[in-house]
């Protein structure tokens, strides 16, 4: 018994792979890591002394973008060539199954690189007859299958034997239906809209949630951006900032008192006190394009002399997507941690975190 018990006060294992640059470094790959992040639900901007937004950067903030929620999609209407024409081969299309889990369902994705990825349990890997691997983290007896199906590959047209089969297997053999939400970014292009797209009594039209807050006397860490590691009573390390980070987005009190029954947690040494800092979160279905007009923003922001010496910029990943960075396979084991975090410096340096959990490779 005492084997068990020993494993189930371990906790469970998770990544943390921090790495710094400057923005406007020709090698910078920061815009690389953030394309690379696909399905984004919330997106968390933290300044420290600062009470009010410029008016460039909350016209930024609005602009996310809406996204579409389409009920009820069969995943063979995602392999018609009238879709793959208007939207994959003509932007980035996103399209994430909507209230699935991705331990317990079959799950389907389609990236912005044409790779519709389907996470699939045994039985309905078995009907469809695709060719895939194993889950990696299904066990020694594989109960979860992975399959990916390449949109834009020149043999994949309607004439073409691997087109036929795919969308019979899908159509007719084992036919998966699914809501999803869905985004398309174009860059301006023009043609057919999603929302033109689909039956009007299928797709609905959503725009993320934006919620601004002010938080009063906050303790902040003190930051050298050339020291990850940090230095005693001089700098704090990018794992005590992350911690720290972590409990100011949950609103968890760093007061560390006596009396508290929640928390004795409290703001790592060295730190100052920030008079006031702006605090904005937006939640929806957020794609890395918008993301990265809004990071140049931020950079934007210390464009002219401020109080803030860095700002954070955080981005939660869905738990139950297939995929986390790339075409990644992405487990959920007990959180389906799946995030990444800048701080950007007075000076444009800045740190990127990329957090995981257990199922789930190094980030790139």
């Amino acid at each position: 018994m005492s084997m068990p018990f020993r494993t189930l006060q371990q906790p469970p294992r998770h990544l943390l792979v921090c790495e710094k640059g400057h923005v406007r470094h020709e090698r910078s790959r920061h815009a690389v890591h953030v394309r690379e992040h696909a399905y984004n639900y919330r997106v968390s901007v933290l300044i420290p002394e600062c009470g009010v937004l410029p008016e460039v950067l909350k016209n930024t903030i609005a602009d996310v973008g809406e996204y579409y929620l389409v009920r009820s999609l069969a995943v063979h209407q995602l392999v018609a060539q009238e879709f793959i024409d208007c939207f994959v081969r003509r932007g980035s299309c996103y399209a994430l199954t909507y209230n699935t889990r991705i331990d317990q369902d079959n799950t389907a994705a389609l990236l912005p690189t044409g790779k519709l990825i389907l996470s699939v349990d045994k039985d309905t890997y078995e009907e469809l007859g695709l060719q895939g691997r194993p889950s990696r983290y299904s066990g020694k007896k594989p109960m979860r299958y992975i399959i990916t199906i390449d949109l834009t590959d020149s043999n994949f047209h309607p004439d073409g034997k691997k087109h036929k089969r795919v969308l019979w297997a899908l159509k007719e053999k084992k036919p998966l239906e699914f809501d999803f939400l869905l985004a398309w970014y174009n860059s301006g292009a023009e043609g057919s809209t999603l929302m033109s797209y689909f039956p009007k009594n299928q797709i609905q039209a959503l725009k993320p949630k934006v919620t601004f807050s002010t938080l009063r006397d906050l303790q902040c860490p003190t930051l050298q951006s050339n020291e990850l590691q940090g230095k005693p009573e001089e700098s704090c390390s990018t794992e005590e900032l992350f911690e720290w980070l972590g409990a100011v987005l949950n609103q968890v009190n760093l007061d560390n008192v006596s009396s508290s029954f929640l928390s004795t947690y409290c703001c790592p040494q060295p730190n100052t006190i920030a008079d006031r800092a702006f605090l904005c979160t937006i939640t929806g279905f957020i794609i890395p394009e918008k993301i990265i007009q809004l990071l140049e923003q931020l950079c934007c922001y210390f464009g002219e002399p401020k109080l803030a010496p860095w700002l954070t910029l955080t981005v939660h990943g869905f738990a139950d997507s297939p995929v986390s960075w790339r075409e990644n396979e992405h487990g959920f084991h007990k959180g389906g941690e799946n995030l990444y975090n800048f701080v950007l410096f007075r000076n444009l340096d800045y740190w990127l975190q990329m957090a995981l959990g257990t199922n789930d490779d190094c980030p790139p």
